[in-house]
């Protein structure tokens, strides 16, 4: 290893083509740890997409895996039989929930090479299929389940055809296809592999399909299991595994990562920068909410929580901060229903903005989103010395110190308008609670301090490299950065 180490970054539909919280921090990461090369290994639905991103000028390399895009290698494995019977040999455990060993399926692979038209040909590979659907899609026609079991393998047989860039360390940070390229990079290469997980993939897709119309029968069912799998496997193979916080770190024990390879690394953000904003109170009272207008962010029950409001504060006004073009369909369907309850002359869609500005005299913050895992947005606002009320997701009710004055379900515009309507009328009170809030978020979640432990991490990994090359249990961890209050940090 060269003395500047070689970070491997796998990401999957994110950085540095679709703008968001991940694809955020990515950025500032690369750009804190310059003196570290990075490598990007992207996985992409599509290609040539366009970057989002300026790439920092460590980034030294940048390799794009589509997904949709066909395998062309030509070279066949050696023993094409042996490892027909490994991949059907692995199903047994993985569909018990138990975690194999993929070290000779994965060094079997040749570079480009799908796994498809053998699997599906041999007569090990039908069968496997064929009892598959009759134990649990008898109901629904074969061609169904066909084509949604190909749709999902088709995919990771592009992952494991393909080669990662060569590094020193591999970091995903997610599970799921990503996590799959990297512990096939380890398998191959014997270098360390650092997780990090702002959400929980897994759990992040399976919402998804529940929800989709599209998917039916067992279908719901052997998605949902692919992606926990991908999930358990990367966890066997990663030396260090990161949450967010607390909660989700014990989620990921339930799910079989081994928890003396856990710790918890919160986000961070940049403390000098927004402690600097200086508070400027506006006539009337102001609440902002500040993201994308992205049903993920349920702008809608924002706009619902707004009309309640301006009912109880009449000299209330709305600021919704955000790009507005990433879905057009729902951003129009925000803005009707702003005209609809009769909000236009109060509600504001203000596109990207330096966000600072709005701190200076925003009276209250709102977060009303469906889904999150550590919103920055509220650690942002704390430190800016902004109250906060917000949605039950992720890590906000640590967040807000479990105060449920402050913390509503999803989808209810009535508790969070009256979260708001409290803070209006204990100005006094919430001096304090802001103050409170504001030391806590300089103490525990200053992202220079959170940066220089991955810095630590990837340097004592990198000159450590693989000791145990295919179990992933190279390595006790560190110890954590920061001990924050209810477990934050730990």
């Amino acid at each position: 290893m060269s003395e500047r180490p070689t970070v491997c970054l796998i990401l999957e539909g994110s950085y540095p083509y679709i703008t968001g919280g991940v694809s955020s921090w990515v950025h500032q990461l690369i750009l804190y740890l310059e003196q570290i090369d990075f490598v990007l290994y992207t996985i992409s639905p599509a290609a040539d997409q366009e970057l989002r991103y300026e790439l920092p000028a460590n980034v030294v390399g940048h390799k794009d895996l589509v997904l949709s895009a066909p395998v062309r290698g030509r070279r066949r494995p050696k023993d094409l039989r042996g490892l027909l019977r490994q991949i059907t040999a692995i199903h047994k455990p993985l569909l018990q929930g138990n975690v194999p060993d993929l070290q000779q399926l994965i060094t079997q692979i040749p570079r480009g090479y799908s796994l498809y038209a053998d699997g599906i040909k041999s007569h090990e590979g039908w069968a496997l299929l064929s009892s598959q659907n009759q134990k649990k899609n008898p109901i629904y026609a074969f061609a169904d389940y066909f084509w949604a079991w190909k749709s999902a393998h088709d995919m990771m047989f592009a992952v494991l055809a393909d080669h990662a860039p060569q590094a020193d360390l591999y970091h995903p940070v997610s599970t799921g296809y990503a996590g799959l390229a990297a512990l096939s990079a380890k398998i191959r290469t014997g270098r360390p592999l650092i997780l990090t997980e702002h959400g929980l993939y897994h759990k992040e897709r399976e919402m998804e399909i529940r929800k989709a119309q599209f998917i039916r029968g067992y279908q719901r069912d052997m998605w949902t299991g692919i992606f926990n799998n991908l999930s358990r496997l990367c966890y066997r193979y990663a030396d260090l595994i990161v949450a967010l916080f607390e909660h989700n770190r014990r989620l990921q024990i339930e799910l079989g990562a081994p928890g003396d390879r856990t710790r918890v690394i919160p986000n961070g953000i940049d403390v000098p920068f927004y402690s600097a904003v200086v508070r400027r109170k506006r006539k009337g009272f102001h609440v902002g909410l500040i993201g994308r207008v992205v049903p993920i962010k349920d702008v809608k029950t924002f706009i619902s929580m707004s009309k309640i409001v301006s009912e109880a504060i009449p000299e209330a006004t709305f600021h919704c901060i955000g790009p507005t073009d990433e879905d057009p369909g729902y951003f129009e369907d925000c803005q009707i229903l702003v005209e609809s309850l009769r909000l236009a002359d109060r509600f504001h869609f203000t596109g990207r903005q330096d966000v600072r500005s709005y701190y200076a005299f925003l009276d209250v913050l709102l977060l009303t989103s469906v889904r999150e895992a550590q919103p920055l947005v509220i650690l942002e606002a704390y430190c800016a010395g902004v109250p906060v009320v917000a949605t039950r997701v992720g890590n906000v009710a640590e967040l807000l110190d479990y105060d449920e004055r402050f913390i509503a379900s999803s989808k209810d515009p009535v508790k969070l308008a009256a979260a708001v309507k409290h803070i209006y009328d204990h100005p006094d009170e919430m001096k304090a609670i802001v103050e409170r809030n504001r030391d806590r978020v300089i103490r525990f979640y200053d992202r220079d301090k959170v940066f220089q432990t991955y810095g630590d991490l990837y340097r004592r990994y990198s000159a450590a490299g693989g000791q145990n090359r295919h179990s992933g249990a190279s390595l006790k961890p560190a110890e954590p950065c920061g001990q924050a209050p209810t477990g934050e940090g730990r």
